[in-house]
């Protein structure tokens, strides 16, 4: 049953990661290009090329614009799709059964509202993306691991706060030990947050109406992602189950 669900998160994976691609080339790639647009008429030369000598050469693009927001795009965003599905197939197979009497499409979209909270939106609240132009280029290891680190602790604080609901599972009503497990995850991703160092570099000249649309088209397509995923993977679980059962 694992291995029918797996192939089928995949699929699903795939197609979240279409829509957010399409999303993305239609609200996120545009702020991009005027990020790249500002980042070139800011860019000063390294040398001035002195009477009588050459210019520094031009360096060229390794991937045209053109490819990377069209077949780079939905190439990179269809292998995360799915890999992404994979992994999301595997958590609700543990996971389906433990929810108690909720079907497989309300397990899937919860499943799936949750992980968008944990990976998306909330390392976003620390580290919001960035279009090109902000951001230097000696804080590049500095930033993405503080960015990884920081959904890596949001991970762990949703592992525990579940881990404590668990504990406090029949001790108080519902309503309550959900409440405090909300409250216990908010705790631990505020300690991290505050732990983590801050990153700021944005220019000062830099567009605020670019970079509040980018970040709002960046968050946006995390959310397609997800709630396709949610959506179109509880169907095909739901169906699965089903096939199961009967036989």
């Amino acid at each position: 049953m694992t291995g029918a669900l797996l192939w089928r998160g995949m699929l699903a994976g795939m197609v979240g990661a279409l829509l957010s691609a399409l999303f993305a080339l239609a609200f996120a790639e545009p702020q991009i290009d005027r990020a790249i647009a500002f980042e070139a008429s800011h860019a000063a030369p390294a040398h001035h090329a002195m009477p009588g000598m050459a210019a520094p050469p031009v360096e060229e693009e390794l991937v045209s614009r053109a490819t990377q927001k069209g077949a780079g795009l939905f190439t990179a965003m269809l292998l995360y799709g799915a890999a992404v599905g994979g992994l999301f197939a595997l958590v609700f197979a543990y996971g389906y059964g433990r929810a108690g009497p909720l079907g497989p499409r309300t397990v899937a979209l919860l499943l799936a509202l949750a992980a968008f909270v944990v990976i998306a939106l909330v390392p976003a609240l620390k580290y919001p993306p960035t279009p090109p132009a902000v951001g230097q280029h000696e804080t590049v290891r500095l930033r993405t691991a503080a960015f990884f680190g920081m959904i890596a602790l949001s991970l762990f604080a949703a592992i525990g706060s579940l881990w404590l609901r668990r504990q406090w599972r029949g001790q108080r009503d519902a309503i309550t030990v959900f409440l405090l497990a909300c409250g216990s995850y908010v705790l631990l991703v505020a300690i991290a947050q505050a732990t983590l160092p801050v990153i700021d570099e944005v220019p000062a000249d830099f567009p605020a109406t670019v970079l509040w649309q980018f970040r709002l088209a960046s968050i946006g397509a995390q959310a397609v992602l997800w709630l396709a995923l949610g959506i179109t993977f509880g169907s095909l679980a739901e169906r699965c189950l089903l096939r199961g059962r009967r036989a």
